[in-house]
């Protein structure tokens, strides 16, 4: 800003160094003539400024928003992770009661294996006890 006033105040300097080469209705159009360039390199200085502050804004919500984009997507990994976790838990449970049952199953088929085994070898040990005897 100081520059834009520094030079402006040297255009008017300029101008009215000149005057006694030129008439004062010259002067007086160079000094319109500075002033409309001080004034508009004003006004394109403020329009940089404006939009320098809509970009850093800009930039400032974006980084927001990448931001929340990115915690919502660890959230929800780590949501994917926790259900992983159940389902493996649920699916060891449910292996571990089949085993369970198919022991159980195994230890009554032996069970009655070995039941009809001594049954069947008392009948045996019967008859040929009574075929002794007769």
């Amino acid at each position: 800003m100081k520059k834009v006033i520094l030079t402006g105040a040297l255009l008017i300097a300029m101008s009215a160094s000149l005057t006694s080469l030129t008439s004062c209705k010259e002067v007086k159009e160079s000094a319109e003539k500075a002033g409309d360039a001080v004034e508009n390199t004003v006004e394109a200085t403020g329009d940089a400024v404006n939009n320098a502050a809509d970009a850093a804004g800009d930039a400032v919500n974006n980084a927001v928003d990448a931001t929340g984009d990115a915690v919502n997507n660890a959230t929800d990994a780590a949501g994917n992770t926790v259900d992983a976790a159940k389902d493996a838990a649920g699916n060891a449970v449910d292996a571990t009661k089949d085993a369970a049952n198919k022991a159980v199953d195994a230890t009554k088929d032996a069970a009655n294996n070995a039941k009809e085994t001594a049954t069947d070898a008392a009948k045996n040990a019967a008859n040929k006890l009574k075929a002794k005897i007769n």
